[in-house]
């Protein structure tokens, strides 16, 4: 209870900027917070699918098949995307349809690589983002809270050790709390980009054995 009432005095205590830097310092932790619950599961399914589903597709006799055999499976999905993708046709009288069917195989199913790695990617940019400017969010928060103190102090007149202290202490919190909302951004963005490097070298791979199969002679 000591420290609600601390902090709810702080909160009384600090001007309209004071309270805007806390406000987007507690959003940007709420953010990234949920994006890093999200994409962890996400992610986490998304390996688990492709370990399962790769082999099950590769183990079918033909590609619809295997198709069949990924459909529930592919709870994020990943492959069915470029299995559609290899089993779609261009439109007649379309200048997709007009080129070699081996070009035509390799542009659809990189289109579907690049949309599926899109997918997989959603969330990274606002964890880097989190993670790059809530340091700096934080340290002027301390700088305008330190600047704020000063002033009430020098109105006050009285310049004390044991009066600076006090309220400048309570502004060096917002450089904490910057640091604090930055360091699990960095560490999810720094894992999550992992993970989808490998799904990522999963997906190519497999996008690359679909144009050998349906391109051969």
């Amino acid at each position: 209870m000591q420290e609600l009432s601390a902090l709810w005095s702080r909160w009384e205590a600090g001007d309209g900027v004071s309270r805007l830097v806390a406000l987007l310092l507690l959003a940007m932790s709420v953010s990234s917070w949920v994006l890093i619950l999200w994409r962890g599961w996400t992610l986490a399914r998304a390996r688990k699918d492709l370990q399962r589903g790769l082999p099950l597709f590769w183990a079918a006799p033909e590609l619809p098949a295997g198709r069949q055999q990924i459909l529930h499976l592919d709870r994020e999905g990943l492959m069915l995307p470029l299995v559609d993708a290899a089993l779609s046709d261009s439109p007649q009288g379309s200048l997709g349809a007009t080129g070699r069917p081996h070009s035509q195989l390799t542009r659809k199913l990189r289109d579907a690589l690049h949309q599926v790695l899109n997918t997989l990617n959603r969330g990274q940019v606002i964890l880097a983002t989190v993670g790059s400017t809530a340091p700096f969010i934080g340290l002027f928060g301390t700088v305008w809270g330190i600047y704020h103190a000063l002033l009430s102090i020098a109105s006050a007149g009285n310049f004390s050790l044991d009066k600076v202290a006090g309220p400048v202490g309570e502004a060096l919190i917002m450089t904490a709390a910057g640091l604090a909302v930055a360091i699990p951004a960095v560490l999810a963005y720094n894992l999550f980009g992992k993970w989808v490097a490998a799904c990522e070298a999963e997906l190519e791979g497999f996008a690359h054995d679909l144009r050998e199969l349906l391109a051969a002679p």
